[in-house]
């Protein structure tokens, strides 16, 4: 994802919206890649999450949770997912 490596399109690191910090975020996009760990499916961490990822939707954003065990075992799924959500964003 450095240097526009995927499908030409910036993606940030710990990018800061409102009062949450996403793990990766595509302005161009308008897509959030939150990579969630098991902590997130905790009870209390799912409503966290469930909110947030409404609050990030009425900002316009698409989000995109991703399960870290995906991305260390399937990175160039988890690319690929992220590429087409944005692609077909950017329409």
């Amino acid at each position: 994802m450095r240097r526009r490596a995927l499908a030409g399109l910036k993606f940030r690191r710990q990018h800061p919206i409102g009062p949450y910090l996403l793990d990766f975020y595509c302005a161009e996009a308008k897509l959030a890649g939150e990579v969630d760990g098991q902590s997130h499916s905790h009870p209390d961490r799912i409503n966290h999450d469930r909110r947030r990822t409404a609050w990030l939707e009425r900002q316009g954003l698409a989000v995109l949770r991703i399960a870290a065990e995906e991305v260390r075992t399937n990175l160039d799924g988890v690319l690929l997912s992220l590429r087409m959500v944005a692609e077909r964003r950017l329409g």
